[in-house]
């Protein structure tokens, strides 16, 4: 990194023809241009500049190195310009990942005129109820639901959404009337990503009171469309996100179940790693998502 400092130091030295004027372009001392471009000299084993009191010029190494130094300099301010440009304008790949409820509608929804308005911008969308690596897989973008882990990352929450506990009318058909969430632990149950055992949420009633129990799911998976098939197939019960089953409950695909019972809201969060600056496609993103739910929620 010395020797890249030294590099463009020197190649300042010769476009602004002098070290004192290279001193002021660079913000640093006569002095200090003078000691670099002598140990620049001293590492390379050959003389760059000769020096007059009147004008400096470049001996035959000094123009072949000056060629090179000059290039590198261009390549980088190239590479600022194109930071530049990823930072605020909406061009290049945006990679998001989002869970498989939010497939559809939702995305399209929110990120269709976001791409219909900028040509240069491209999405790469990864659907998975998984926790995808985002520095791993180069996400740039992440739409996360529920509790989120303790992380390095960046959360920013977008709306909240209410769980709602449903059964296929087929299944209720087959059972006694479900009045109380006592008679819960009676039932079959559908679960996403849970393990055997798992507790359920605490409901709360219509007079504060509160209810948990622990279930044996007969189907549990990661895939919450999964597990909403086999709700509607009348396999069993399951706790659904209202925003992705409004469609199913106007069929009467589905029923809620105990509705003067409420289970906890959850989160939905637009997640990115840690950085200081975000580019143009990610912020523009995150402020278009943040519309769609505020929309949502009117």
């Amino acid at each position: 990194m010395d020797a890249l400092r030294s590099m463009a130091i020197f190649a300042t030295v010769v476009e602004q023809g002098s070290m004192r004027a290279a001193a002021r372009v660079l913000g640093i001392t006569p002095s200090a241009v003078s000691q670099q471009i002598a140990q620049l000299e001293h590492d390379c084993a050959v003389t760059l500049l000769y020096r007059t009191t009147r004008k400096l010029s470049l001996t035959e190494a000094g123009q072949m190195f000056y060629d090179g130094c000059a290039d590198m300099l261009a390549a980088a301010r190239r590479a600022r310009t194109r930071l530049a440009e990823l930072r605020d304008t909406l061009n290049g790949e945006l990679r998001m990942t989002a869970p498989v409820g939010f497939v559809g509608r939702m995305i399209s929804d929110a990120l269709a005129p976001l791409l219909a308005a900028n040509p240069g911008l491209t999405l790469t969308l990864i659907v998975s109820d998984e926790r995808i690596d985002l520095i791993g897989e180069r996400i740039d973008l992440a739409l996360r639901v529920g509790q989120l882990e303790d992380s390095t990352l960046i959360a920013r929450q977008l709306a909240r959404c209410d769980s709602l506990l449903v059964a296929s009318p087929a299944y209720l058909a087959r059972h006694p009337p479900l009045l109380t969430p006592e008679q819960l632990v009676r039932h079959t149950w559908l679960l996403l990503d849970v393990g055997q055992g798992a507790q359920m949420p605490g409901f709360s009633g219509p007079d504060g009171q509160t209810f948990t129990l622990r279930v044996e799911p007969r189907v549990r998976s990661n895939n919450i469309l999964q597990v909403r098939s086999f709700t509607c197939a009348g396999l069993g019960l399951s706790v659904q996100p209202e925003t992705e089953i409004r469609n199913e409950l106007a069929r009467g695909e589905l029923v809620r179940v105990l509705p003067g019972w409420s289970l906890p809201s959850m989160g939905i969060y637009a997640v990115t790693p840690r950085r200081d600056a975000q580019p143009a496609k990610v912020r523009h993103a995150i402020a278009a998502l943040q519309d769609y739910f505020a929309r949502q929620a009117d």
